[in-house]
């Protein structure tokens, strides 16, 4: 059996919608991620997405588990125009309304659909089981790409899954079950 320990980064402090910019996170708080990374399986692989705050954070949380190359489909949404917008100053607020409570197709000008997202994130996550059959891995990632796995994992709708927390440095544990993902822990705070 599989199984996945997706790790959000550390916090970046910002106060605004970050998906592909490169911002650094904040790693100053050691004991806990000395907790996040204890809490991991010891002989797991671990693997990031390209953007420095989540590489960072799997590099602190890493300890002796074999690092594999970052992945650039473990990233966050792409927000495309919205990059590090404050949610009040998009100008159009019904697209942005929109986007976030009927999330499948829309867009931010420029950026990715959660089903773009999701199918992204899916690809990833199928390619790191197929290669690494029975193995665990532990993903740090970003709170949109982890929601795309905890919806595929609960078979809820994407608006359903937008109601769980993702917290920085929370880890979400889903299993592989032959036919698909099943949710051990999500948002949980070592």
């Amino acid at each position: 059996m599989s199984r996945f320990f997706w790790v959000r980064h550390g916090p970046t402090h910002a106060k605004s919608m970050v998906g592909w910019s490169d911002i650094p996170a904040d790693l100053s708080d050691v004991a806990r991620l000395a907790r996040v990374a204890s809490h991991l399986p010891d002989d797991a692989l671990v693997i990031s997405s390209d953007l420095s705050r989540a590489r960072a954070t799997a590099d602190a949380i890493a300890g002796r588990r074999d690092r594999l190359a970052d992945d650039p489909d473990l990233r966050e949404i792409h927000f495309g125009a919205w990059e590090l917008q404050a949610f009040d100053t998009v100008p159009d607020q019904p697209l942005l309304r929109a986007f976030w409570e009927k999330p499948g197709d829309i867009r931010a000008p420029g950026g990715e659909s959660w089903h773009e997202v999701s199918a992204r994130v899916s690809r990833a996550a199928e390619r790191l089981r197929a290669a690494h059959p029975g193995r665990d891995i532990v993903a740090v990632a970003h709170m949109g790409a982890i929601l795309t796995q905890v919806q595929a994992a609960l078979g809820v709708t994407a608006y359903e899954a937008f109601a769980h927390r993702i917290d920085n440095l929370s880890v979400t544990e889903l299993h592989w079950v032959g036919v698909g993902w099943q949710a051990r822990a999500i948002n949980h705070h070592p």
